[in-house]
């Protein structure tokens, strides 16, 4: 270490000078260390924000939807798959290209209900999973708007729908068929739960079928809450960043979260 000392003054005042600037030092050097600790704190209050955010923030997931997505669609807890018109031009798309030949088609005696098709794929169908689809169909019928619990839905063979008519009748409206030979009708009820499968996708449809696929799931009950309050609901509770997508499963009428 060099010392340098100023031959002009005495050895006394040489070390009073020192000793002058080690007292500046040492005051700057209690500010830098004061400073230091300061913004470290700020530091760490900004890390606890930026992990409590990190938290509470819902992942926004991209995902590619099915085709059947633009349509009313759900597995029953036998796990046959289901799909319905949501309208007079889905209704059109479900029987034109949507249905085979052992397909079993539901529908109510009440007008502007949706067609549903169960797809059996050739093998038996028990009357549990009869009267699911008979409790969707109902559930988004006009059946949920106007508050009813029950609707005559009966089910018939793809082969009974048609567009063919016969002579001198009025012309089929879009989304409307002939249906021709013994209709079966099916008792059933509004019914209608709320879950999340596994590939992301939000599946409504009667207690027993959401139940099978998610135990996790949300009931409604017709009553008066608008559809996007309902939707922020479900929303939260089952983790879904798509409001558009929940209300899209949904029945057109008002709400009720019952769980």
């Amino acid at each position: 270490m060099i010392v340098k000392l100023d031959i002009s003054k005495s050895l006394d005042q040489n070390a009073a000078d020192y000793f002058e600037k080690s007292k500046k030092a040492k005051k700057k050097l209690d500010g830098s260390i004061g400073t230091k600790i300061r913004y470290e704190k700020e530091l760490e209050k900004l890390i606890k924000s930026h992990e409590i955010e990190q938290e509470n923030k819902i992942e926004i997931v991209i995902r590619k939807k099915q085709w059947y997505e633009k349509f009313r669609w759900f597995y029953t807890s036998k796990g046959f798959f289901v799909i319905g018109g949501r309208d007079a031009t889905t209704n059109d798309m479900v029987i034109k290209k949507h249905t085979d030949k052992d397909d079993l088609i539901f529908h109510t005696d009440m007008a502007g209900s949706p067609f549903f098709v169960l797809k059996t794929e050739g093998k038996k169908v028990d009357k549990e999973t009869l009267k699911e689809v008979a409790n969707a169909t109902c559930t988004f019928s006009k059946a949920w708007k106007l508050g009813i619990q029950s609707q005559d839905v009966f089910y018939v063979n793809s082969d009974q729908v048609t567009k063919k008519q016969d002579a001198g009748t009025a012309h089929l409206a879009k989304g409307s068929f002939m249906i021709y030979g013994k209709t079966n009708y099916v008792d059933n009820n509004v019914d209608l739960c709320v879950c999340v499968l596994e590939d992301g996708s939000v599946m409504a449809g009667p207690e027993i079928s959401v139940k099978k696929k998610n135990k996790d799931y949300v009931k409604l009950i017709q009553g008066s809450e608008k559809v996007s309050k309902v939707a922020k609901l479900i929303s939260k509770r089952l983790k879904v960043a798509d409001l558009d997508e929940i209300i899209r499963v949904l029945p057109s009428g008002g709400f009720k979260v019952v769980n």
